[in-house]
């Protein structure tokens, strides 16, 4: 792996060397955008809408349309306000992980000591463990200031980039349902098929099937050989009732089960 960010990971008046790497990569395949007609490349052009031709890059400005008048930006705009570089993740306070609501969290990433960090990064490591708290902090990456959240994972520490409360958006404006129009017992077989249909978390046992089997396509299709479009399952339940779903639900799950 390539490391993104080298720097020092700070709590209290300690200070530990690490690099930053991403946790995660996509599992959609490269695909590549094509005329059909003979298969040439496609390429995008940024074309003035009133001209109708092509600008180079050096000619293009970014703006803001701020209250309907147009502000164009340079880049002495964006150096203005852009937060303050600096190599230390801070460690502001330790919070409980179970506080943070999951809507928040937004993009993972694996903490590594650099050597002369090693001794510390163990000490917070085996602190966050026997404390089961983990630790909220500041940082930059690409010129923009993040949250973060530093959990003991493993033998790992991994920071979770979390997003502002500014980001998430305001259920009020859904229309959702007010009114308890739930009965009693419908409530308590919803509970019984969730303690029938409860598992341990698997992750492994989950898989990209749809990219697994658009590249069984794609080589079916480079050896010359067709496969068959699967049909789309329509399920009807011809009951309307929600306690006769219910039960039949459960009865469906005790079967799978013996």
């Amino acid at each position: 792996m390539r490391a993104l960010w080298y720097g020092a990971l700070g709590f209290g008046l300690v200070n530990i060397p690490i690099k930053i790497y991403s946790a995660t990569q996509d599992s959609d395949l490269d695909l590549d955008m094509l005329d059909k007609n003979d298969h040439s490349h496609i390429r995008f052009q940024r074309v003035n809408e009133k001209t109708g031709k092509e600008v180079n890059w050096e000619n293009i400005v970014k703006a803001y349309d701020y209250e309907g008048q147009v502000v164009v930006l340079d880049q002495k705009d964006f150096e203005q306000a852009s937060a303050e570089k600096t190599d230390l993740i801070e460690i502001v306070e330790f919070i409980d992980d179970k506080e943070v609501n999951s809507m928040y969290y937004e993009a993972p990433y694996y903490l590594e000591p650099q050597k002369a960090g090693t001794k510390a990064y163990l000490l917070l490591r085996k602190a966050l463990e026997e404390t089961k708290m983990c630790g909220l902090c500041t940082f930059i990456l690409r010129n923009k200031e993040h949250l973060g959240l530093i959990k003991s994972v493993g033998d790992a520490l991994i920071l979770n980039r979390i997003r502002f409360a500014e980001e998430i958006r305001d259920p009020s404006q859904l229309n959702l349902p007010v009114k308890n129009e739930v009965k009693a017992t419908e409530v308590k077989m919803a509970v019984a098929l969730i303690k029938q249909l409860s598992a341990k978390f698997d992750i492994s046992k989950y898989k990209d099937n749809y990219t697994i089997n658009l590249l069984k396509v794609i080589k079916a299709k480079a050896k010359g050989k067709k496969m068959e479009t699967p049909k789309m399952r329509v399920t009807v339940n011809k009951s309307k009732d929600l306690m006769a779903q219910l039960q039949e639900s459960l009865n469906s799950t005790l079967k799978k089960a013996s």
